[in-house]
């Protein structure tokens, strides 16, 4: 079996977090820097999830520290006026992320030959909706 990284080695967080910012930058009239926002975004897991771990946070899963870290950089990077739904398709991007131009065929060729899995701390839910969306052909998900 083969147990892969998924967030950045088989997906793209950052590229397809621009893009939506910048869909939404033109649905909304914002003028948001995503490549900032996405990496700022992302910086916030790590802090996140070692509060969970010393027991300063309750158990939440990836979703929630996602939404917790959005709601807050939403207010640092002065993005206002977004609905509870728009802020929610939003948080949820993480679910549509768009894999590497060579991932989908090269694990597909490995496949054929190994048991593919993921090894990551997304949620089960998040992980799914990824390799639904994105044809990542896992055998097994394997998630914190």
């Amino acid at each position: 079996a083969l147990a892969f990284d998924v967030f950045g080695t088989v997906v793209d967080w950052r590229g397809t977090i621009i893009a939506e910012g910048e869909r939404l930058n033109e649905e909304q009239g914002l003028t948001v820097e995503w490549a900032r926002f996405a990496d700022a975004w992302r910086g916030r897991y790590r802090p996140s999830m070692e509060r969970v771990m010393r027991g300063e946070r309750a158990w939440t899963n990836l979703d929630g520290l996602h939404r917790l870290a959005l709601d807050d950089l939403l207010v640092e990077f002065g993005v206002e006026g977004l609905t509870e739904g728009e802020k929610d398709r939003l948080n949820r991007v993480w679910h549509r992320l768009a894999p590497w131009p060579d991932a989908v065929d090269g694990l597909a060729r490995l496949r054929a030959r190994f048991v593919l899995a993921t090894l990551s701390n997304g949620n089960v839910a998040l992980l799914a909706n990824m390799a639904k969306r994105a044809g990542l052909p896992w055998d097994c998900i394997f998630s914190a």
